[in-house]
């Protein structure tokens, strides 16, 4: 039996990279899937019909996450579309690194607008539908960043360790309805971005994990096939950490 059969989710940032393997597994576990991304391009379009030929119900939304106004026109169209959101997984996010003495507001502000901001206007958003069914999965993706730092990283560091406090209030205050919150902590995540990466950079990285590889965007995916489902129902406020033992 698929462990999302009959659930519906929403994806934001889901067209490309970490979020659009989340949205595959999503489906293939028998999920109707629901996602989102800042433009309508090929990429969203080419995404849906993809999804469509799983034999799930699938739609894609062009929306600003860092928008209040815009998640919230978003969740009610999912919400006419779909008829329930089930599991809302936050997932999009940028960079804009830079070491703190360089940095200026307009780089501070995007990054906490887009992976912050949007982690509140999309759960808020969805908590009243969650709330009267009394059933929920939200899951929130953080970075191995959040939990440690990194030079360079200021402001992402901090939307993300943001991310790991809002997530354990959210799981405190909704805990009594059913409704669960947990954030993913990805670690070295290999994709098109880091195959640019010089060779011997990325060795250093992988022989400096203790499994000594990097991670798959499938990892990141299978956990949160795993928080969604309902193998996880008694974990709630938690932070996984997909990182290959970095953090150990």
């Amino acid at each position: 039996m698929k462990l999302l059969n009959g659930k519906t989710a929403l994806i934001t940032g889901a067209s490309r990279g970490i979020g659009r393997v989340i949205a595959l597994k999503f489906a293939a576990e028998g999920a109707d899937v629901a996602f989102t991304d800042l433009f309508d391009d090929d990429n969203l379009k080419n995404l849906e019909k993809e999804l469509s030929t799983m034999g799930v119900k699938a739609k894609g939304y062009a929306s600003d996450a860092s928008s209040f106004e815009k998640s919230q026109e978003t969740v009610s169209k999912v919400i006419k579309d779909f008829g329930t959101i089930d599991i809302l997984v936050n997932n999009a996010g940028i960079t804009r690194d830079g070491l703190l003495l360089r940095m200026d507001e307009k780089q501070w502000d995007m990054v906490i607008d887009i992976n912050l901001k949007s982690v509140f206007n999309l759960t808020k958003g969805v908590i009243p539908y969650m709330m009267k069914q009394r059933s929920g999965s939200i899951i929130n993706m953080s970075s191995v960043v959040g939990v440690k730092g990194n030079a360079g990283q200021t402001n992402y560091s901090a939307s993300k360790a943001g991310i790991l406090g809002f997530t354990k209030s959210v799981a405190l205050e909704l805990g009594s309805r059913s409704i669960r919150c947990n954030a993913i902590a990805p670690g070295f995540i290999e994709t098109e971005m880091t195959a640019k990466l010089d060779e011997e950079t990325v060795k250093g990285w992988r022989k400096a994990i203790p499994l000594r590889r990097g991670g798959t965007p499938e990892d990141v995916a299978d956990a949160c096939v795993f928080l969604a489902s309902e193998k996880s129902s008694y974990i709630t406020g938690q932070t996984l950490n997909v990182d290959g033992g970095m953090l150990t």
